[in-house]
């Protein structure tokens, strides 16, 4: 995990989201250090290449529960309330990938577990985006690199 120390030079959370995206748009199947801005995507059990690095987002006001949105951009469901993700786990998710980085917000794309056992791959991707001031963001988290189809 890493946490937001205000360097007053920048979001380090959207420095490292940047590398992240860079990273995803260039794929590369070197396996390297286990940490966020580990400088490429690996390659592992489930995939040849990875395409995505999947990110939890901490809010400092979410007493460590991730943040959660819609699995589905139709969808009228408050996520951020955790008593409300148990009773809708399968609409919400908190695992994310990035977009798209502009200045301190960042565009992400909510990622669904993947409801077919049989596959080997953990998510499946969504329809359902949203923009993120990452001013906002006191921390994040990474999951392992994955292969997510239709990306």
């Amino acid at each position: 995990m890493i946490i937001n120390k205000s360097s007053g030079e920048g979001n380090c959370i959207a420095e490292i989201l940047s590398v992240i995206n860079i990273l995803q748009r260039n794929a590369c199947p070197d396996n390297c250090l286990e940490s966020c801005d580990r400088p490429t995507l690996g390659g592992g059990d489930n995939c040849l290449i990875c395409n995505t690095r999947p990110v939890q987002i901490f809010t400092c006001l979410g007493n460590g529960v991730p943040f959660s949105m819609p699995t589905n951009k139709d969808l009228v469901t408050v996520c951020s309330n955790p008593e409300e993700i148990t009773d809708n786990s399968e609409c919400c998710s908190s695992v994310f990938r990035i977009e798209k980085i502009e200045g301190n917000c960042a565009t992400f794309r909510v990622l669904a577990p993947n409801p077919n056992h049989k596959n080997k791959l953990p998510f499946i991707g969504t329809n359902s985006f949203f923009t993120f001031n990452l001013d906002c963001a006191c921390a994040i988290r990474c999951l392992s690199d994955t292969f997510v189809e239709c990306i």
